[in-house]
């Protein structure tokens, strides 16, 4: 079962790095609300069309609160994101975002009462210390647009750590309803501000397959995570989650090319030594 919960957050923490990628690639061509709407909406509709195929669940009305609050805060967290990806360093906003999540869910799983085992302590630790690594950039004119970028990539941090712990709160049974309620409200709540600031809703043409691609990818992440935490502690499984930034500057380097100094090799080679010390804890 640990395995199991652990291999699921890998694969969410990869997923989320794809959709965080393909997000901030969009929003340097449309409109920042525009691609969260259009995101967060054909997430929503890939989990209902996959409903009937799924097991009974009977979500509760605490449940769907959880859930509703979870899509509030994560969807502030994931429009401050890819704000902070399209005006900043994508191998530099990603990974603040990350370690300021990580210490949410820390803080907040051991409040809970959690101890992880003191492999598993090393491993949180090395990761934490991976997410550094990888955020660092040799370019002064990078330093100069990822300072600009860095408040926004804290609040944002700190919103998807919120994400994280209310999601936890789920209760099993509930089934994937509490993200089908965290996607409604996400939705519903960025469509009123986009009417109320002006901003225009529509992504254009060529970015839809990039906005849509990204939203099956972060609620696929979603239900990884979702799978994960049900089973292992919050601590650990919001640390392995959120190493995402190993796949989108592995992605940046790819598609971008942008350069990958040595720190940040050896931050992606700490974060697989991680991962290794968490899951043999």
């Amino acid at each position: 079962m640990t395995e199991l919960s652990y291999a699921l957050a890998v694969l969410s923490s990869i997923s989320y790095g794809a959709a965080d990628f393909l997000g901030g690639l969009a929003t340097k061509r449309s409109t920042m609300f525009s691609v969260v709407v259009f995101s967060q909406l054909s997430g929503l509709i890939l989990v209902l069309i996959s409903l009937p195929f799924l097991p009974p669940s009977s979500p509760t009305a605490i449940d769907f609160a959880w859930g509703a609050a979870s899509g509030l805060a994560g969807g502030i967290g994931v429009a401050l994101l890819y704000r902070g990806l399209a005006i900043g360093v994508m191998s530099v906003v990603a990974p603040v975002t990350a370690v300021s999540a990580v210490i949410i869910s820390l803080v907040v799983g051991v409040a809970l009462g959690e101890r992880p085992t003191e492999r598993a302590i090393l491993g949180v630790l090395l990761a934490i210390v991976a997410i550094v690594l990888v955020s660092q950039t040799e370019h002064v004119e990078e330093g100069k647009r990822a300072t600009t970028g860095l408040p926004i990539a804290i609040t944002s941090g700190i919103a998807i750590g919120i994400f994280l712990v209310f999601l936890k709160q789920t209760g099993p049974l509930a089934g994937l309803w509490p993200l089908i309620a965290a996607r409604v409200v996400a939705v519903v709540f960025f469509i009123m501000a986009g009417l109320m600031t002006r901003e225009k809703l529509l992504p254009r043409c060529e970015s839809m397959p990039v906005v849509i691609g990204g939203g099956a990818l972060d609620i696929l992440a979603n239900i990884f995570y979702l799978l994960a935490v049900r089973r292992g502690l919050l601590s650990i499984v919001a640390t392995l989650t959120s190493l995402y930034p190993a796949s989108t500057i592995i992605l940046a380097r790819i598609v971008l090319r942008e350069r990958l100094r040595l720190l940040q090799q050896a931050g992606v080679a700490c974060a697989a030594v991680a991962i290794v010390l968490i899951v043999s804890g």
